[in-house]
């Protein structure tokens, strides 16, 4: 089934992969492209609409992505955002210019009351939205109309109505714009008449058969963690494939506590909705060997990736007619490994599971959920039936508690550390909070030691860090403000139930600037 779709051009903003979240609640398919990307191509599968995002250049500063013109050249309707709507003017000959007073944060939009938009149909006169930006558009092109203003901005709205283009100062995909996903809906559905047909129903049924033409009579192999993504999949393909699908569950012992066991009981035990080949490595010993004397959390990643593919490869070997690895690969993991000028981008942290992979591993990649962020996962889940332990369960790192120890991984930090986990997921589950939040974990400090008293005596041992936040889809997150009386609880079990941590702190940074994991 083709659906119709829109596509969201990446100028380099932070918020991009909010727009695409936006229009994929409205139910229609979106993809974000580089706007140094392959135009031919994208334009071959002629979306209804161009989405053009925001970005932290100036149009006017040398080596600043400029708009592809083969968009304006298709007739369809474009939404510029920000920097899109700059992109958009100087495309068409307009000038843009540093502007007198920069304009972050809320802002009153007025619209103009001869000039009505239909971007801006359902709104009030006034209504309050986001800006963020230091350039302003000094003369609009020829045949626009300013449709909008704010007190920094006499061009904050403009449009072409016969050419069906469309530009904003501010951004709608944020939720500091209440009025954004009204604004977005209008544009999508009305201005560019998408169809609302992405629903994930669909998407299973269209998956389903599509790995069925795929794969044939072969066997798939999937690496199962016990994340919602991975069980997901295999949730998935079990019922595309049955017994074709293989999963392999490497026990790196850099798990959480009890979470070998969940698997096995979920996927392998007798009463399973979804009993699987499952195959389990022990290989513990082997990433704490080789882990040794690592500090920096890039070598941990990469040392923990490389081990897994090994043990993960020579497992997969073991199984007859294996001719497709399949991957739980989601689209925030492929957009933040791919620079959106279409060069290399700065490495935040590395992905486990993109580009990780060395060709010579000899299997085809089936990645069903490469376009899907992580609600639309969780939608399949619930529509497959998954258990609500494995749909609820908050995100963990591909490389396990090893990127939650500052310094050294040694069985004995990680000992404590899986002790403190447990301790702040068991009374967060019960304070009722835990479906509340994206994650709450622990982290424990490097040998930096802290002293203490216990018993009257003096103390010298580990400190540990709780760390919990809210979010929608892990790009952006707020500490979470728990209560002080669950937090006291928390800072009193693991003093006391863990031995060798004596003093526990709250992280209150959200991201950015900070990251959620602290490696």
């Amino acid at each position: 089934m083709t659906h119709d779709w829109i596509a969201i051009v990446d100028f380099g903003s932070q918020y991009t992969q909010l727009i695409a979240r936006r229009i994929r609640e409205l139910s229609v398919y979106c993809e974000i492209v580089p706007c140094r990307g392959d135009f031919g191509k994208i334009l071959a599968r002629n979306p209804k609409g161009f989405v053009l995002s925001g970005g932290p250049a100036s149009v006017y500063s040398e080596g600043a992505p400029q708009l592809d013109r083969r968009i304006l050249e298709m007739k369809k309707p474009v939404l510029g955002i920000c920097y899109g709507l700059q992109a958009l003017c100087q495309a068409l000959g307009a000038s843009v210019s540093p502007s007198a007073a920069r304009e972050f944060g809320r802002a009153a939009l007025m619209q103009a009351k001869d000039a009505k938009s239909a971007l801006f149909e359902g709104l009030p006169e006034r209504f309050t939205v986001w800006m963020s930006h230091g350039d302003r558009v000094e003369s609009i092109p020829e045949g626009f109309l300013a449709v909008g203003t704010s007190d920094n901005s006499p061009h904050a709205a403009i449009e072409n109505r016969r050419e069906r283009l469309f530009g904003v100062q501010f951004h709608p995909e944020v939720a500091h714009t209440p009025d954004g996903p009204q604004i977005l809906a209008n544009f999508v559905l009305e201005i560019c008449g998408a169809k609302a047909d992405w629903k994930m129903g669909s998407f299973i049924e269209e998956e389903i058969r599509r790995v069925r033409e795929e794969v044939q009579d072969q066997n798939v192999i999937l690496g199962l963690s016990g994340g919602v993504d991975s069980s997901t999949l295999a949730a998935l393909l079990s019922k595309a494939l049955g017994k074709q699908i293989h999963c392999i569950f490497v026990d790196n012992g850099l798990l959480r506590a009890g979470e070998r066991e969940e698997v096995e009981k979920a996927f392998s035990s007798s009463d399973s909705r979804f009993p699987l080949n499952l195959h389990v490595a022990d290989a513990a010993e082997s990433f704490l060997a080789a882990l040794k004397g690592v500090v920096d959390p890039e070598r941990k990643r990469k040392i923990i990736g490389g081990l897994f593919i090994d043990i993960f490869t020579k497992e997969a070997r073991r199984i007859p007619r294996a001719a497709y690895l399949a991957q739980g690969t989601l689209y925030p993991d492929v957009i933040e490994s791919v620079s959106p000028w279409g060069g290399p981008s700065a490495t935040i942290k590395s992905h486990h599971n993109v580009g990780g992979l060395p060709e010579t591993i000899g299997f085809k990649l089936l990645e069903s959920f490469r376009f899907l962020f992580k609600d639309e996962v969780r939608q399949i889940a619930r529509l497959l039936a998954l258990p609500d332990s494995f749909i609820r369960r908050h995100p963990f790192p591909g490389p396990g508690l090893a990127v939650r120890i500052m310094g050294e991984v040694t069985r004995e930090r990680l000992d404590l550390l899986r002790r403190a986990d447990r301790v702040v997921t068991d009374e967060i589950r019960a304070a009722g909070l835990y479906d509340e939040l994206w994650q709450a974990f622990a982290v424990l400090l490097p040998g930096t030691m802290s002293v203490g008293v216990m018993g009257d005596e003096r103390t010298y041992e580990c400190a540990a860090v709780i760390r919990a936040v809210k979010s929608t889809d892990g790009m952006t997150a707020d500490w979470a403000h728990l209560p002080y009386d669950l937090l006291g609880r928390v800072a009193n079990r693991i003093i006391n139930e863990v031995r060798g941590v004596n003093r526990v702190v709250y992280d209150i940074s959200s991201k950015p600037p900070a990251t959620i994991e602290w490696e």
